[in-house]
């Protein structure tokens, strides 16, 4: 049984009032807060252990690296990858997709087609863009029930032997949708092609195998998963990672450095170049000792009381319109309510200490698919209580009184 008031005391920026409340923080499928261990570990290397690692040969520098490396085996557990080496730190899952795009750059020839969903995060479409004009391919695009849902049968009848990789979000930062990504690896592997999973919105909240899946390439963000910002992990096949190309080049991603004749690292080297969020990877380790200890089957049964809770009392305020009711979703709720434009809801709910998204959400086709400008959303962690739901709710009716 998760005691929830216990795990609260361990984030201090949830204790906090925002204009004179008491902050609810609702905005986690953006970014989640931080527990104090995470917190304690940045200001611990910092304090103690600083120095760049893989590089020196004095203590410091060798305690930095055991530390970083020991991230990377953890996140090997974490996600069952069979070897660390398969383990890529980046920037984050925006940076993991750019890395393998940049990489199929070259890989592609003009007959090719890649397959994207109109449900993808701008992550996940504007690289695939920018590989399809630099490499001549074909960006194919999978299209969406007005449930939420991914039209699977439009996606059978787009996979093709032109087809080279899929590219799909494992869960709908805009909708919640759960996506069947272990029917969709299946699919695509049948004619051939690989697949990337943006699992930026799932490691917080559901088990991720990716042996399990059998998945190609699978990339997430630490800090949606209480850990630091610019840290995210790219995990591919040790095949597949060996055979892209490097996507920077500089410091620690190569061999031997000669005017006539460069040779790259092996993995996961080859694709770290330069100095990485030392201090960020390390914490990052916090983060997921964090998540491991509470069960991520607990923190999903609790987020789903959360998501099934909100959704009921949501659905009695008048002219409420929710923005994606796929048959399995996720930890959060897009919703209109009437003519209000939910900027303005958003705004509003801040003044009064609770910190929803408004907007996009940086998934502008899914709202020109609904034919809106945008939506206000809900989105859960571990954190967050049934009152708080109740502060939100009452909220919003003042708001929707206020614009009326």
């Amino acid at each position: 049984m998760i005691d929830v008031d216990k795990i609260r005391l361990q984030f201090p920026a949830l204790h906090q009032k925002v204009n004179g409340k008491d902050l609810a923080y609702f905005d986690n499928a953006s970014s989640s807060q931080k527990p104090q261990v995470v917190l304690d570990s940045i200001a611990h290397f910092y304090s103690n252990t600083n120095a760049n690692i893989h590089r020196g040969v004095h203590y410091l520098s060798q305690e930095a690296t055991d530390k970083f490396e020991t991230t990377r085996k953890s996140v090997q557990t974490f996600i069952n990858a069979k070897n660390s080496y398969e383990i890529i730190f980046t920037k984050g899952a925006t940076d993991s997709i750019n890395l393998v795009a940049n990489g199929y750059q070259s890989i592609l020839n003009k007959d090719d087609e890649i397959i994207v969903s109109e449900i993808e995060h701008h992550s996940n479409i504007v690289p695939w863009q920018m590989c399809c004009e630099l490499s001549g391919a074909t960006l194919k695009v999978i299209p969406m029930l007005d449930g939420g849902d991914l039209d699977m049968e439009a996606f059978k009848n787009l996979l093709s032997k032109k087809t080279k990789l899929v590219a799909i979000t494992h869960i709908s930062n805009a909708l919640g949708t759960i996506n069947p990504i272990e029917e969709i690896i299946t699919e695509t592997h049948k004619i051939g092609a690989k697949i990337l999973i943006d699992g930026a919105q799932a490691t917080p909240h559901t088990s991720v195998n990716v042996q399990e899946l059998d998945v190609d390439y699978y990339c997430f963000s630490a800090h949606k998963m209480y850990g630091p910002t610019g840290v995210g992990v790219l995990y591919g096949k040790e095949v597949l990672l060996n055979n892209l190309p490097p996507y920077q080049g500089g410091g620690e991603m190569i061999k031997e450095v000669r005017f006539e004749k460069t040779t790259y690292a092996d993995l996961p080297h080859k694709f770290e170049a330069g100095t990485p969020n030392i201090s960020g990877v390390i914490a990052f380790k916090a983060a997921l000792d964090f998540i491991t200890n509470l069960g991520i089957e607990n923190i999903a049964k609790h987020e789903d009381n959360l998501l099934k809770y909100t959704i009921r009392k949501l659905s009695k305020i008048p002219k409420i319109q929710f923005i994606g009711e796929a048959k399995k979703r996720a930890a959060l709720v897009s919703f209109n309510i009437g003519g209000l434009h939910a900027y303005d809801i958003g705004v509003l709910l801040d003044k009064m200490g609770i910190a929803i998204r408004a907007g996009h959400h940086c998934a502008q086709p899914i709202m020109d698919h609904y034919k809106i400008p945008g939506t206000a959303r809900m989105s859960f962690a571990i954190y967050n209580t049934k009152q708080e739901i109740d502060s939100c709710i009452n909220a919003i009716k003042k708001a929707q009184t206020m614009l009326a």
